[in-house]
């Protein structure tokens, strides 16, 4: 199976399945000099664990995150970082009624197409589970970027099912269990127990935003900034769409509303999402990411087994009737991510770029 590296300089490979013994990942290119313990990572994760409230996965998995390599001394030596997260909570048995059946809406299918053998065991490869590793690394990324530029990440619930969500404040995110940015979330509550006494899942919308970025990362044509970041939120479980600033809103906009202004005192708007041609513009990041239902359910479907026969599939198991509400985190690190890997080309390319002029202010005015 190829495809499990993300990034360029910053290259992070991902490893393991959700009911095997420990999953993981190794990050060849973190600058050396940096200060770096687990705590650092562990605080993203535990934000990410399942168990946190009766909304999520009961899976009580400790995501406690050991450093292999590639620190010493509490520094980073600029060689190979080997995360490891052991899994210590997996029920296989769960699976046993479909390890002969594919789960629609879900990877089964198409992984047994096309390697012949599946691991069904919580999806295996295909888990959710996978994106521990990827909010580990992510985290190193974040303290990088923070540390060199004051850059900071993000991101918040704007949508669950079809409630959607005002923005109140960044400050109520960590306040309550869905990352909502406001401060009431009783019909949240109410919505998600009525939808699992229905044995249904739901999507969710999740905003996800940058600050500190300064002007000049991204490339002109292949790799453009806006392209590779949503190039890795597809990379994100269960994600469908990805908009970056207006988005979709775009179509409907006219040129003189939706081209972003420019004055000495700064930009006047933000519908390109902080980034021009595929390079940082030194706004903010924003970008919004959506999300399908969860497809392991108990109500039943209709589906087909390895013979080709009709049967029914009811998903038994611990399960998030919504995936989007662990999701915030892991947007966060994946932005992170693609940031860190744009920073590092960058200044690989054009570090000893000096402008006669320099850039305005990003602020909205």
């Amino acid at each position: 199976m190829s495809g499990n590296t993300f990034g360029t300089l910053f290259a992070v490979t991902n490893f393991g399945e959700s009911h095997g013994p420990a999953i993981g990942c190794v990050i060849d290119g973190c600058p050396p000099g940096m200060p770096l313990c687990e705590a650092d990572i562990q605080a993203d994760l535990d934000r990410r664990r399942p168990g946190t409230s009766r909304h999520v996965t009961q899976r009580a998995e400790p995501d406690a995150v050991e450093i292999l390599s590639g620190v010493y001394e509490g520094v980073t030596t600029g060689t190979p970082i080997a995360l490891l997260i052991r899994n210590t909570d997996q029920r296989s048995k769960d699976y046993g009624d479909i390890a002969q059946r594919f789960r629609p809406g879900h990877a089964d299918y198409t992984y047994w197409h096309k390697y012949g053998v599946r691991d069904p065991r919580g999806g295996g490869r295909s888990s959710a589970r996978l994106t521990a590793p990827t909010v580990a690394a992510g985290a190193v990324a974040r303290k990088w970027l923070a540390a060199q530029f004051g850059t900071q990440v993000r991101a918040c619930m704007s949508q669950l099912g079809e409630l959607e969500i005002g923005f109140e404040s960044w400050d109520h995110v960590a306040q309550n269990p869905f990352f909502a940015p406001v401060a009431d979330v009783q019909r949240f509550e109410d919505y998600m127990d009525a939808l699992r006494k229905a044995g249904d899942s739901c999507g969710a919308r999740i905003r996800v935003q940058a600050t500190g970025v300064p002007v000049g990362w991204g490339e002109p044509i292949y790799d453009k900034l806006d392209a590779d970041i949503a190039w890795a939120m597809m990379g994100l479980n269960a994600v469908k769409g990805v908009e970056i600033g207006a988005g979709f809103a775009s179509a409907a906009q006219r040129g003189t509303v939706h081209g972003d202004s420019l004055s000495p005192d700064g930009f006047r708007s933000n519908n390109a999402g902080g980034i021009l041609g595929g390079i940082s513009s030194g706004q903010d990041i924003e970008a919004q990411i959506a999300i399908k239902p969860t497809s392991s359910i108990l109500s039943p479907r209709e589906s087909i087994d390895t013979a080709g026969q009709s049967v029914q599939v009811s998903t038994r198991g611990r399960h998030d009737p919504c995936v989007g509400i662990r999701a915030a985190p892991i947007a966060e690190a994946l932005l992170a991510l693609v940031l860190i890997d744009h920073a590092l080309r960058h200044r690989a390319q054009c570090g000893d770029v000096r402008q006669a002029v320099a850039p305005i202010s990003a602020a909205v005015r």
